[in-house]
């Protein structure tokens, strides 16, 4: 599956990595006062829509390509949320939406620049807000702007605090949040160490399982969530735990791996476990872990949550203990749902949950190809829609013969700037796998 998915990506790749630093077209800009729409593909979604979702649209009486939706995500550098905006934009177009009524911005990681964003949508007056917000604190806030505005509201991803949400139902708002529970995956992450057993994992000898934990944003409900029910797994299992190291990571890479590498050479040999609350932080300590000499599996576990492509490769090569599966499925496709509940009067509940899943080597390659199938169905889409027979074969053309000077002008000749962004990002997750030749 994967040497299917990297072939039909080749081609595109290449030329989006050249033309994307190259000043063309295809620059994004984002600012307090600039939004920035994702292309979306009709063909891209993994799953077929439910049919109560099928119910509900028709519900909408065949509206919905009028209307307007607004998608705040916190940050666009996010890895998951990149797989999360994509299939909810592909999702929303094969409900009905018409793709040039969607726009998602860039909150930058930054309130003042989000909250600027929402105020833009109520103005432009969409008719219905999706929102990952920067600040889970900054709910309450965002909440009673969207409802004075009389726009329905979805939150996504990031949970605002059970304070909040009793809000909503007590004035009867349409308002909800569609996700799943942090605690889950912090509990997912703890049993699969615990699985392993005290004998396996207690290397040192001292009885405990001694490990460094690697949190995202501590305001940020799903790290806290995922700091503490880790390690409430491994003590419901009747494991004693000892904490070396905590540290905050901001679910950054670089970061992560500095703060491994810095625990890794202050606690040495007695770091047994590597807990981290995201995958991109597991990746980078995976590359510390390395650097230090450690392996993965036979002196040392590392955990993540995510389920990135990268993740489970290392998975499966035994150099990642485990992952947790947040599904960006299940999430984007519910938060499109309960959109569509909102404009066609249904309504919805204040909460809606979705499941993570636990990934070991023996489902990792089951949840790997459903990605990777996503990925290729994007390329294909693009291809179809915009590239005829041709244009393809020039493309394969440049590529074979090494001409990059060609390939990144037939780029800016031929794909939008948005397919561009698209393809880009796929380039980011597969260019280790492809080269010109």
């Amino acid at each position: 599956m994967k040497k299917k998915v990297v072939s039909v990506i080749l081609a595109m790749t290449m030329v989006a990595s050249m033309a994307m630093g190259c000043g063309s077209s295809s620059d994004t800009t984002t600012s307090d006062n600039s939004t920035t729409t994702t292309t979306t593909n009709d063909a891209a979604a993994s799953t077929e829509a439910s049919d109560a979702a099928d119910a509900t649209a028709d519900a909408a009486n065949g509206d919905l390509a009028d209307k307007k939706v607004g998608v705040c995500i916190y940050q666009f550098a996010d890895n998951f949320m990149t797989l999360f905006r994509g299939e909810l934009e592909n999702y929303l177009v094969e409900q009905g939406f018409s793709k040039d009524n969607i726009t998602i911005v860039d909150g930058a990681n930054d309130q003042a620049t989000q909250t600027n964003q929402i105020q833009n949508f109520i103005t432009q007056g969409v008719d219905v807000l999706i929102i990952n917000p920067v600040n889970s604190s900054s709910a309450e806030t965002i909440t009673d702007m969207v409802v004075e505005a009389g726009i329905p509201l979805v939150y996504i991803n990031r949970e605002p605090d059970a304070s909040e949400e009793q809000r909503w139902a007590d004035n009867n708002w349409d308002v909800t949040y569609v996700g799943c529970d942090a605690r889950q995956s912090g509990t997912y992450q703890g049993e699969m160490i615990a699985d392993l057993g005290l004998d396996t994992v207690d290397m040192n000898g001292n009885g405990k399982i001694d490990y460094i934990m690697i949190e995202g944003d501590p305001e940020n409900v799903d790290a806290q969530y995922r700091t503490e029910y880790s390690i409430k797994a491994l003590e419901d299992a009747g494991l004693e735990v000892n904490c070396l190291d905590d540290q905050v990571g901001m679910w950054d890479q670089a970061t992560a791996q500095q703060l491994v590498a810095n625990s890794l050479s202050q606690n040495g040999n007695d770091i047994e476990v590597v807990f981290c609350n995201n995958d991109a932080m597991a990746l980078g300590a995976l590359q510390a872990i390395e650097s230090a000499g450690r392996t993965v599996g036979e002196d040392i576990y590392l955990v993540g949550v995510d389920a990135l492509s990268e993740a489970l490769e290392d998975v499966l090569a035994g150099t990642m203990t485990g992952t947790v599966f947040n599904d960006h499925f299940s999430q984007s496709h519910s938060a499109a749902d309960a959109a569509i509940n909102y404009l066609s009067g249904a309504g919805n509940e204040h909460y809606i949950g979705c499941d993570y899943v636990k990934v070991t080597k023996d489902n990792a390659q089951e949840i790997l190809d459903a990605m990777n199938d996503t990925d290729r169905a994007t390329v294909d889409q693009i291809i179809t829609n915009h590239m005829s027979a041709d244009t393809m074969k020039e493309a394969s053309s440049y590529i074979t013969s090494g001409d990059t000077a060609g390939l990144k002008q037939f780029a800016k000749d031929t794909l939008t700037a948005s397919e561009l962004e698209q393809i880009k990002e796929l380039y980011n997750k597969y260019k280790g796998q492809v080269s010109m030749k």
